[in-house]
């Protein structure tokens, strides 16, 4: 059985919990059963249709969140009123900024999502019981920091074609934690305007790209949104070259 789901059988974890990726793979993984008993009796799970706000920028932090399914779209608001969509998040990622008073950026369901939501006194409250647990915290903020310095190597240095390939590498990659690890299929999690805005790139470029990823075989694109990707080593080697 994986290591990850060792203890999806035992009786003393909620049912929800047992299946969950973030109990699994992210931060609730550090709390024991009867800490996760507690905070199951203070979460509340969530549907959150595609395009709705999770957090908007400056808003006062009242609550976090385990993403259980879906996208979310980060964004930054500038001073002109502008936005400019400055990263992803997956399953299993934590949703929010423990130790913030306030949000930094918004949080967009940039699909249909699915959270476990709980109040940001209890997390915070764990953390000072369960060291683990802000360990987790903090592996997780490295992570997402490391990811953006990799995004910023995309951005500064690569070509239009490779920025398009890291992206759908991105996306196949962490849209769905248990999917073969060797191909994926998936619907884009944003619309072109949304892809050329996160890439630096107009949306002429991204679809021309796209066409040439399709013509070369690297992926297959059906209804204009759904992609598949037969192999991901090939991808994965076109966003690098």
């Amino acid at each position: 059985m994986d290591a990850h789901r060792k203890d999806i059988h035992n009786s003393d974890i909620p049912v929800l919990c047992r299946a969950c990726e973030a109990r699994h793979r992210g931060v609730c993984g550090a709390l024991s059963p009867s800490q996760l008993v507690s905070l199951n009796k203070q979460s509340t799970r969530k549907n959150i249709e595609a395009g709705s706000e999770l957090i908007g920028e400056s808003e006062k932090t009242s609550s976090y969140a385990n993403i259980i399914s879906g996208v979310v779209k980060l964004t930054k608001m500038m001073s002109d009123g502008r936005q400019q969509i400055v990263g992803l998040q997956f399953a299993p990622d934590f949703l929010g900024r423990p130790f913030r008073i306030d949000s930094a950026i918004s949080a967009d369901a940039a699909t249909d999502v699915n959270v476990c939501s709980f109040p940001k006194t209890a997390i915070e409250r764990m953390i000072k019981e369960a060291p683990e647990l802000e360990h987790r915290l903090l592996e997780q903020t490295l992570k997402e920091l490391d990811e953006a310095r990799d995004w910023m190597l995309t951005l500064g240095r690569k070509t239009a074609s490779e920025k398009v390939a890291s992206f759908l590498y991105l996306i196949a990659a962490h849209i769905n934690p248990e999917a073969d690890p060797d191909s994926a299929s998936f619907e884009l999690p944003l619309t072109r305007s949304d892809i050329a805005d996160f890439l630096g790139l107009t949306i002429e470029t991204v679809s021309r790209q796209l066409t040439k990823l399709r013509k070369d075989g690297i992926i297959m694109i059906r209804n204009n949104r759904h992609v598949e990707v037969p192999d991901l080593d090939k991808l994965a080697e076109r966003a690098s070259q």
